[in-house]
């Protein structure tokens, strides 16, 4: 059985709704599992919740709410909110469920079976907020802890740890001999200075019960509970062995044969997770015995009108509100267009009207509408003999598109491609550049039409069978186009097909010229983007 791609988001936390970031990190990663199943591959995507931890029991204690009842409430609202996307994830993952907490458990008892973990006692600054204890060296100059961190406590506590020190080095090496774990270049760069220019601590990985319940019991230990972020990043291996990995199984020592998923080829994070996921789990990876991922894609956050998105100030982006206003592909095409995976990005409500009016409504809708409409006004809606003067144009595109999508790695790019990457900030400007050039298809086709005037050939009975070569030319232009933006606006490719009256294809391959055959009778054009005058407030 061959090892299928395996793709995950982040897991968030339930202590809130979702919001433009959350979007962001689905969406690029929603791009990626369907780019990889249109190149032929069988993918695995996962995504889900993260619901243990002292903030969750405090915000259900704040409403006096069962601590399991306020997150089954709360993931509702995710669960739809991962519907409202169209998200084509396979599995949805909840660290309550028994499936997750047995597998931790499991994990637990075979590292401290092998001697990973000690018991010891400690007195430090804690932050509620971020579960975590801090160091004398994060204080700033004048005494205080960053602003991130919330309110800071001394504490005194007895806890089990997770001896880290011995896995520095070989750590380092990893990164170093494998540049593409961890992307972008400079995330990789911070991740390594931060290796070598600190000695690591030792792992905090349980809380006392006593101040804490909300979590899975220690199994040697039960008058502890497990430290937040060991749990969560163990949902990456938890689900591969609920569905049968032999890898993890094996690992575990549990007796299974299912579907190989281990080890992840693409973990999608955010840039403020680096450290847990380029750190602690490589580290729990190899004290259990398991591959480490392949690789770690890092994102940046985005700002509203240049300013932090806050709650507090009503600096906000509601994705549902401007897909329920815009429409879902809408909202897809701007989050992966205007930024690149890796740098912080920039949400104007005036640059997403004017991207969806431009390239949306003018560039691609546009060029679909006329052209069926021309092919039905002037031949019927029936298709001319087959004719190759845009194939240069349409190759072109697809072939670089083809290796956008199906190689993230940059030096690939530059070697084979002679494209050369205008950073050096990461793989993942793939995504962007794949729909940069997808439009200048569009682009290119939109010059045709104005070049070429079939609306004056029609007018003129000697130049028949020239309109006929614009319109098959145009039309089959609209037919690639469709296969082309499938894994990035699955909708509109969705709607092209249909007013082509073909089936859906979901495969690159069939983006290959001359697929459109002479003869065949389309269906009826529609607007794929209803022009809009200004965004709604």
């Amino acid at each position: 059985m061959s090892k299928r791609f395996y793709l995950t988001t982040a897991i968030d936390y339930v202590n809130g709704q979702p919001h433009l970031g959350h979007a962001y990190e689905k969406i690029v990663a929603d791009v990626i599992a369907r780019s990889r199943r249109a190149l032929g591959e069988e993918v695995f995507f996962l995504t889900g919740l993260d619901e243990h931890g002292q903030k969750v029991q405090q915000a259900a204690q704040a409403e006096q709410q069962d601590a399991q009842a306020y997150c089954d409430a709360l993931a509702a609202d995710w669960q739809r909110f991962a519907t409202t996307l169209k998200l084509t994830n396979d599995d949805f993952v909840r660290t309550t469920e028994p499936r997750h907490k047995e597998v931790v458990q499991a994990i637990l008892a075979k590292l401290h079976r092998e001697g990973h973990f000690y018991q010891d006692t400690r007195e430090g600054f804690y932050s509620a907020r971020e579960e975590t204890f801090v160091t004398e060296k994060e204080r700033l100059p004048d005494g205080s802890f960053p602003a991130h961190y919330g309110e800071v406590v001394k504490l005194s506590e007895t806890n089990w740890y997770f001896k880290l020190g011995a896995h520095q080095a070989w750590l380092i090496e990893h990164i170093e001999k494998n540049p593409a774990f961890i992307q972008p270049e400079s995330r990789r760069n911070e991740i390594l200075g931060f290796l070598k220019n600190h000695t690591l601590e030792d792992l905090c990985i349980s809380r006392p019960a006593a101040r804490l319940n909300w979590g899975i019991p220690i199994p040697f230990d039960p008058a502890y509970v497990t430290y937040v972020w060991f749990d969560a990043l163990v949902n990456y291996i938890s689900i591969p062995a609920a569905h049968g990995d032999p890898v993890v199984c094996r690992a575990l020592g549990i007796s299974a044969s299912g579907i190989q998923l281990w080890p992840a080829d693409i973990h999608v994070i955010g840039k403020d997770i680096v450290k847990f996921h380029a750190v602690y789990w490589p580290i729990m990876l190899k004290a259990m015995g398991l591959p480490l991922p392949h690789k770690l894609l890092v994102h940046g956050w985005w700002q509203k009108d240049g300013a932090k998105i806050s709650k507090s100030t009503g600096n906000l982006v509601d994705p549902v509100a401007i897909i329920n206003e815009w429409g879902l592909d809408a909202f897809r095409y701007y989050v992966v267009r205007e930024l690149e995976i890796g740098p912080d990005g920039n949400w104007t409500d005036a640059g997403f009207a004017a991207r969806y009016s431009a390239e949306l409504a003018n560039g691609l809708g546009n060029l679909v509408n006329r052209s069926l409409a021309m092919l039905k006004r002037y031949r019927h809606g029936v298709v001319p003999a087959r004719h190759d003067e845009l194939k240069t144009n349409a190759e072109d595109p697809t072939a670089i598109v083809r290796q956008f999508l199906g190689n993230l790695d940059p030096a690939y790019f530059s070697e084979r491609l002679g494209v050369v990457l205008k950073t050096t900030e990461s793989n993942s400007i793939s995504l962007q550049l794949a729909l940069v050039n997808i439009w200048h298809l569009v682009t290119r086709a939109n010059q045709y039409v104005d070049q070429t005037a079939p609306f004056k050939l029609a007018k003129d009975p000697a130049q028949s069978s020239r309109l006929d070569e614009v319109l098959y030319n145009l039309t089959e232009t609209c037919r690639v186009l469709a296969v082309l933006i499938g894994p990035f606006l699955p909708e509109t490719s969705a709607k092209i097909f249909a007013q082509l009256n073909l089936p859906l294809e979901t495969k690159l391959s069939a983006a290959a010229w001359g697929g459109l055959p002479a003869g065949h009778v389309i269906g009826e054009p529609a607007a794929l983007f209803p022009r809009k005058d200004q965004p709604k407030k």
